[in-house]
């Protein structure tokens, strides 16, 4: 790669065309969850849609170790890139790499021997036992390339190959689709069709990765590591915010589930699981931007140039608000067109959740800024303003509004939990952007 393809004076054009790979990235990458969830829906039952959503906090927790390791890891890379240090930044990575590696392997152990607990534990029932067991030891086989795949998605920005990470995921995802298919219905496996389908995506831009940096001559590619556990503790630090949206998420979603499970059973759960991956897939948009330009943010904060931060900063702001108010105007007028490709018009699910979309709507209007924000001051190496924003966002205001407003308004206190999060967490990023504007010079 070019030494300085990160140096450069960047227009509101040149910015997009460097984060659109990455945006379509997650997109794709969020597509490996919600086509198990369509299909799953189409061509089993929605039991099984249900204990996709059970089972869901586990895979949650092990996105979350990835992007930890990756966001975190990544400022460190980007800011040594910054700094002149290659060597270094080669060590780090292959380090950091390494360390993915390790912590899937001793998941996937961990996982298999006690999967029938860890099941039970997340409240699964006799009658869906059977489903999330299916899928999850299927998904437990492929945590090391899903680690992996997480951990190379961001590096090949950093590396300045985001058009390459770009067509590895949408090729991963095309592969997801068909995959989906072909073992959920013509070869009959169900459920753990789904998950086979899924963990066959991840292996794709994992193989890709490790040949790509085993051969690359640019700035990263692999090289003997050095064993540095302050880079492992720094990069686990830097990006522990992202650690924590996800174990949030993975808490929340276990709340949502119980909750939805004592107001309206099965369906409830079914409703709730198809309005969260929803979510998710709709909220690729805000991550993929701020993961694209995340390397940008870390590498101007290294070699301390003011102007172009300043210029990166705006832009941001700008294209944050547009695709707010776009994701928000799809979601409220599309949420039904949405909600039926999981479930059909006439059904009791369907009808929970078109209901709750129109609600859970407004939650888009905040969520691109509390996105950004937080993926920002991990980029500028600050972990601990990056945490505390996530840990107050879900652990707080997310959990608080799942398990009072339901209490207080029944089924229209869980669509408006997220979105009361999200509203109060705006305030507080905008605070907390304002309060450090002149410290990063942006």
């Amino acid at each position: 790669m070019d030494d300085n393809i990160l140096d450069q004076k960047w227009s509101a054009g040149s910015l997009l065309r460097f984060a659109f790979p990455t945006i379509v990235m997650m997109i794709f990458m969020g597509l490996y969850t919600i086509v198990d969830t369509i299909f799953v829906a189409q061509f089993v039952n929605t039991d099984a849609l249900s204990s996709i959503n059970i089972v869901c906090p586990i895979i949650n927790i092990t996105v979350g170790l990835g992007t930890m390791i990756a966001t975190g890891g990544n400022a460190i890379v980007s800011r040594k890139m910054g700094a002149g240090e290659n060597q270094e930044a080669k060590e780090d990575f292959t380090l950091l790499i390494l360390t993915g590696a390790v912590i899937g392997f001793l998941i996937l152990l961990g996982g298999t021997i006690w999967i029938d607990k860890i099941v039970y534990a997340l409240g699964a029932s006799d009658l869906l036992f059977p489903y999330c067991k299916d899928y999850l030891m299927v998904l437990f086989l492929f945590i090391p390339a899903n680690i992996l795949q997480t951990l190379f998605s961001n590096l090949f920005v950093t590396a300045g190959k985001p058009g390459l990470g770009f067509g590895l995921s949408v090729l991963a995802g095309v592969a997801n689709i068909i995959l989906d298919y072909i073992f959920i219905v013509p070869c009959g496996l169900g459920i753990r069709g789904a998950a086979l389908g899924t963990g066959f995506g991840y292996l794709i831009p994992t193989v890709a990765g490790l040949v790509y940096f085993a051969r690359s001559k640019g700035t990263l590619s692999f090289t003997r590591p050095k064993l540095k556990w302050a880079v492992i503790g720094e990069s686990c630090f830097n990006g522990s915010s992202e650690m924590v949206g996800q174990l949030a998420t993975a808490v929340t979603t276990f709340l949502f589930n119980r909750t939805m499970m004592n107001l309206l059973g099965e369906n409830g759960v079914a409703a709730i699981t198809i309005i969260i991956y929803s979510q998710f897939l709709l909220n690729t948009l805000y991550i993929g931007y701020s993961m694209g330009i995340a390397p940008i943010i870390g590498f101007h904060y290294g070699n301390r140039n003011d102007v172009q931060q300043k210029r990166v900063f705006s832009i941001s702001m700008r294209f944050i608000g547009f695709a707010s108010v776009l994701i928000f105007t799809i979601s409220m007028f599309g949420g039904s067109h949405i909600v039926r490709l999981f479930a059909d018009d006439t059904s009791k699910v369907y009808q929970i959740a078109a209901n709750g979309f129109t609600i859970f709507s407004y939650s888009f209007l905040f969520c691109g800024l509390n996105n950004f924000t937080s993926a920002m001051f991990t980029a500028l190496s600050n972990g601990k303003v990056s945490a505390v924003l996530s840990f107050l966002r879900t652990f707080g205001l997310l959990a608080g509004g799942i398990l009072l407003l339901p209490h207080i308004w029944g089924i229209a206190g869980v669509w408006l939990a997220v979105p009361t999060a999200e509203g109060i967490m705006f305030v507080v990023s905008t605070i907390c952007l304002i309060h450090y504007r002149k410290k990063y010079s942006y």
